[in-house]
């Protein structure tokens, strides 16, 4: 190999990697899944991609700063968005006075076996005082309900601090594919 062939494939690698970089910082994000909330829709420990500057809608699969816990990001579902009236009642979804099925939720539920629901009645006047989800705020839920620390806790999530909508699980091989 000669000087300029070296020049050359040290420039491409050079091009190559600040795409990368470029993609990465812009485009997408690897995220860990820590914890239980999302089972079984995500599992803990499984990797997945999350694109940002996406827009959001209802039923995303979203990531954003925990509110709560300086550092650390959560992953939850977006149930209501601005606007929206969001209630639960007798394990069913009701978004503006309208059920909504949660096809997700099918195989969690079939595996109880203590007669609970799976989520406890709810409507966000008796959690917030607020009958409405506030302009430029979403609701979010994990699809463990039962032990998800979500809106129904930590209150609605501002739009602006949503960092990524999750799209695609990698890891474990198993796993591999989109979600739901």
């Amino acid at each position: 190999m000669n000087i300029k062939e070296i020049g050359k494939t040290l420039l491409w690698l050079l091009i190559l990697g600040t795409i990368l970089i470029g993609l990465r910082h812009f485009v997408f994000t690897p995220v860990v899944v820590k914890g239980d909330s999302m089972d079984p829709t995500l599992i803990d420990g499984e990797r997945v991609i999350a694109l940002k500057n996406t827009e959001i809608k209802r039923f995303d699969i979203v990531t954003f700063p925990a509110p709560d816990d300086e550092g650390k990001n959560y992953i939850k579902r977006v149930i209501g968005l601005p606007g929206d009236v969001v209630a639960y009642k007798n394990d069913e979804l009701y978004i503006n006075g309208k059920k909504y099925d949660e096809p997700y939720l099918d195989e969690f539920k079939s595996k109880l076996t203590d007669n609970q629901p799976l989520t406890y009645d709810f409507d966000l006047t008796e959690l917030f005082g607020s009958e409405k989800v506030p302009e430029g705020e979403l609701f979010v839920l994990g699809d463990n309900r039962r032990i998800s620390k979500d809106s129904r806790i930590i209150g609605t999530i501002k739009e602006k601090d949503i960092m990524a909508d999750v799209k695609f699980v990698f890891w474990p091989l198993n796993r591999f594919g989109t979600v739901d």
